[in-house]
Parts: structure tokens; C-alpha cells; sequence
């Protein structure tokens, strides 16, 4: 039978009030982290001891995220892009390999002109899309705006090459404009107002009837080199620029994280705009070269196998498919191997459709992105700390423990008294 005083001793040291009271100031209700002082001072905390997390972060503080890379998923590493990029390099040197065996005129001028002036034109493509990748607006309309772009040079190309391409670019540039607008104020997830803008453009390329001869006398031919070597400049510049982590951070702000259905503020209004209209832009040239090149009348369709073809290639080059995440010189490389393939499977009469390239070549670029995802982070750094948990060591109470704790200043005491021998059985009972 227990004391009073020791009775209310146990009280005061129940498990329930010893958590409330341990802590301090810190409150007992978990609801408390999610709001007001106590959420901020919790979250950064856990910013503290575990850079990976994010589960306290507003997805409005986009600048924060810039400014420190930390807050969002860690930091990247590049070293999966380089293995990967070693291996599209591998690739594309047995595919020259393959396509020199079976025709070493392949290789050598003029049909040289025609690879150089097919990969410029899928290399285009795959910039777009690549970049609409990073940036997490993947435009699906680059194909379609590539048909329509060669279906209007066939159509007015005898007026002269800018009398033919400033209208397509005007209209293309206008046209990402007011979808970007449209994911900026809704925030509507990019591929789906892509995909509405695809099939307006679709509307536009059935509308002919029968295949359209192409009425230009523009000759790429002769700078076959010169379109090559843009393109390729342009993939490692870009790849390079993005490794910059500022800037890989702000062109991909719509990666999802978070909630994705929330605002990522102002700041990402810009890379969605570019990203955009550059693609767009990039479509058009496409097409051009793609008809200024086509020995034969452009057949009306959908586009979309070269949708297929450019994300095939920007996947397989590296590029996230969440967004934001790329290396350097895998867009050239995957373009390469594209071009090669298609020209080596025209010349062995493979008879393959685009759409079933396009398939294979973006189901194959799903593996490299989860192999980008699954070793293209940092590895996480310090614990994670559960603010609710009783402590686990120094101040903690357990039954089986000595009771080597100090009563409570709060709980009421018993009396001392320096005479002993009067308790217990053997007592005055005074």
C-alpha cells in the first residue's frame, strides 16, 4: 500500500504528462507542427538533419528552393549521366560501324549531306522536347508543328525561304505564347495543354487533302555541316549551361514535388516561356529542313511519330521525365544513333514505322530515367528525428529502472521527519 505522497509521486511522473513536461516549451499535439511558430522551427529542424526532406516546404518559396538546392531532392550528381553518355557513345560508333559495312557510300558526300541534314532535323526536335522536359512542360506538339511547318514550306516555298519561314515562326512563336500563359495562370499541368495545342495543329495538317508537292528550291545540302554543327553546339552548350545548379533549379521549378497542383510563384513564369517557344521555334525549323530535304511530295497526317521520335531521343539522351535532370553530350549522342538507325534500316528495306521507332525508343528512355532518378541524387546525410517519440535515453522512466529521478517541485511532498524509527510496523504509529 502506497504512500499518498508516493501515489501522487507516480501520478505526476505519468508517461502521458512526462512527454508533455520533458520537452520544455515544445508542444505534445503533433497538429502543432503543421501550423504557426512551432511548424517553421520543426521543419527547419529537419532541413538540419536531413537535406533530402521536403515535407515542410512551401512550393511558393521557389526563389528559397534556387538559392538553396538542398531543400528539394537533394543535389544532383552527374556521374550516372557521364557512364550513360559513354554508352550512347559505344552505340552510335557500332551503328556507323554497322551502316559503313553495308555501304561505305553511306558515309562519304552526298549522301553524307542527307544524314547530317536528318539528324539536324530530329536534333532540333529532341532539343525542344528535351528542354520542355527539364522545365516540366513537355510540349507534345513539336510534331505536329513540324509536319504543319513542312506542309506550309511545300505550300509557299517558291516565294523564297523567309518569305516561307517568318509566317511558321510567327505563328508558332504566338501560338507557345498562349499556352504558356494558359499553364502559367491555370497552373495546369503542361503536357495536357501541349497536348490540346497538338490536336489544333493536327486540324490544321489534315485539312489538304492529298499529299503536297514541295514547291521550294531551297538545297540544304550545302550546309549540311554547317545545320550539324549548330545543332550540336547548341545540345552541348545547353547540356553545359544546366549543369550550372542555379540554373538547372530554375528551368526545372515545375518538377513535381510537393503538391503538385500548388503555384510555384513568378519566378517560374520565364523558364515555362522559353522552354516553350524555343521548342516551338525548334519545330518549325525542323520541319523545314525535313521537307527542303524530302525527295518526294509531304504526305498529310498526325505528327505525332515525330512527337514519339524527339521525346524517344531527349529519354533516351538522359533526360528526366520528371523534369529537370540531364547530362551534357547525351542529346547529340541519342540523335546520332536515331539518324544512323533510321538511314541503316532504310537501306536494309527493315520497313519499320516511325511510330514503332518511336515506341521502342521512348519505353527504352523510361529505363534510363529511372536509372537517372535512382542514382542521379546525392545520398541523404544525418537521421531523421520523430518530435512526438517519449526520449529514449537520459531523462526517460521506465519501471524497471532504478528510481534514481528527482520527485517533482510541482507534485505535493510528504512531510519529512528525521524520526524514522516511527514508521513502519515497528513504530509508535506518532
Amino acid at each position: 500500500m502506497l504512500g499518498r505522497g508516493e501515489e501522487v509521486d507516480e501520478m505526476a511522473y505519468d508517461e502521458t504528462a512526462y512527454r508533455r513536461n520533458a520537452g520544455g516549451d515544445q508542444p505534445s499535439d503533433p497538429s502543432a507542427y503543421r501550423t504557426g511558430v512551432a511548424a517553421t522551427d520543426y521543419r527547419n529542424r529537419r532541413r538540419d538533419l536531413d537535406p533530402d526532406d521536403t515535407s515542410g516546404i512551401r512550393t511558393t518559396d521557389s526563389l528559397e528552393i534556387v538559392r538553396r538546392p538542398e531543400l528539394e531532392g537533394g543535389r544532383d550528381r552527374l556521374g550516372v549521366h557521364i557512364g550513360w553518355e559513354i554508352v550512347l557513345l559505344l552505340t552510335v560508333a557500332a551503328l556507323a560501324f554497322l551502316l559503313y559495312r553495308l555501304d561505305p557510300a553511306a558515309l562519304q558526300r552526298p549522301a553524307l549531306d542527307t544524314l547530317l541534314i536528318s539528324g539536324a532535323a530530329i536534333g532540333l526536335l529532341a532539343l525542344g522536347a528535351g528542354l520542355t522536359l527539364r522545365a516540366g512542360v513537355p510540349n507534345l506538339a513539336v510534331g505536329p508543328i513540324a509536319l504543319a511547318a513542312s506542309l506550309h514550306y511545300a505550300e509557299n516555298g517558291d516565294r523564297g525561304l523567309l518569305s516561307a519561314a517568318v509566317p511558321a515562326l510567327g505563328i508558332a512563336a504566338g501560338g507557345a505564347l498562349v499556352v504558356a500563359l494558359l499553364v502559367l495562370m491555370l497552373h495546369i499541368p503542361g503536357w495536357v495543354a501541349t497536348l490540346a495545342a497538338a490536336m489544333g495543329v493536327i486540324v490544321y495538317d489534315q485539312l489538304r487533302t492529298g499529299p503536297v508537292n514541295v514547291q521550294g528550291t531551297y538545297d540544304p545540302s550545302d550546309h549540311a555541316f554547317y545545320l550539324f554543327g549548330g545543332f550540336a553546339l547548341l545540345a552541348v552548350f545547353g547540356g553545359a549551361f544546366g549543369t550550372i545548379t542555379p540554373v538547372r533549379r530554375l528551368v526545372g521549378l515545375m518538377r513535381p514535388y510537393g503538391d503538385p497542383a500548388e503555384r510555384r510563384g513568378g519566378i517560374a513564369a520565364l523558364p515555362i516561356i522559353a522552354s516553350l517557344l524555343l521548342s516551338s521555334v525548334f519545330a518549325v525549323g525542323a520541319g523545314i529542313l525535313l521537307a527542303a530535304k524530302s525527295t518526294g511530295p509531304i504526305v498529310p497526317g498526325t505528327g505525332l511519330e515525330w512527337t514519339g521520335i524527339a521525346f524517344g531521343a531527349a529519354l533516351l539522351a538522359g533526360t528526366s521525365a520528371y523534369g529537370r535532370r540531364g547530362g551534357i553530350f547525351g542529346t547529340l549522342l541519342a540523335v546520332a544513333g536515331i539518324a544512323l538507325f533510321l538511314d541503316y534500316a532504310d537501306r536494309r528495306n527493315f520497313d519499320i514505322a516511325l511510330f514503332a521507332i518511336a515506341a521502342a525508343t521512348i519505353g527504352a528512355g523510361l529505363l534510363v530515367t529511372r536509372l537517372v532518378e535512382t542514382y542521379g541524387r546525392a545520398v541523404p546525410t544525418g537521421t531523421d528525428v520523430d518530435w512526438n517519440a517519449a526520449p529514449t535515453t537520459g531523462t526517460g522512466w521506465s519501471p524497471d529502472l532504478p528510481e534514481t529521478w528527482t520527485p517533482s517541485a510541482a507534485a505535493p511532498q510528504q512531510p519529512r521527519t528525521n524520526e524514522q524509527w516511527d514508521l513502519g510496523p515497528w513504530g509508535t504509529g506518532r
